[in-house]
């Protein structure tokens, strides 16, 4: 019996004159596992086989850099979750914070982030925004200015 050797096809090339999608680089999604909203994240970007780097807050805090570039981009209110049990169990509700001193105590208490916080290329969004990772996924240039979701 005579062995038939298989020729690979080059790397770009699925079947006859089809050529693979350009690669993607992977959604970004901050959250914890207790949240609903970041695992309904986590489903939508599967469901749609769309690449997605998870960073759990729970164990492994937010840098520094990374929760800088949500806060400029959407504001430092768009990234608090004032209606949470950790706002309301910090006695937040009372205080008047400008976005600074909010950014501060939302890095040193990272219970107080609006979940999921979700960042492709440039474009982040804090919070359930499926209309924006929607326009993510169809390819649509990703905005300069983040979505607050909701």
């Amino acid at each position: 019996m005579l062995a038939r050797r298989m020729v690979p096809l080059p790397p770009t090339t699925y079947a006859v004159g089809m050529t693979a999608p350009p690669s993607r680089p992977p959604v970004q999604v901050f959250g914890r596992d207790d949240s609903q909203a970041t695992r309904a994240a986590l489903r939508f970007f599967k469901e749609r086989r769309v690449a997605v780097s998870y960073v759990n807050l729970r164990t492994r805090p937010m840098a520094p850099g990374e929760l800088r570039r949500f806060v400029e981009r959407l504001g430092a209110r768009a990234c608090a979750d004032a209606d949470g049990r950790a706002w309301r169990d910090a006695g937040l509700g009372y205080l008047r914070m400008d976005d600074a001193e909010l950014g501060g105590r939302l890095l040193a208490d990272q219970r107080l982030l609006r979940l999921p916080l979700c960042r492709d290329g440039s474009a982040v969004t804090a919070g359930p925004a499926e209309a924006t990772w929607r326009a993510w996924v169809a390819g649509a240039p990703p905005a300069r200015t983040g979505d607050t979701g909701g």
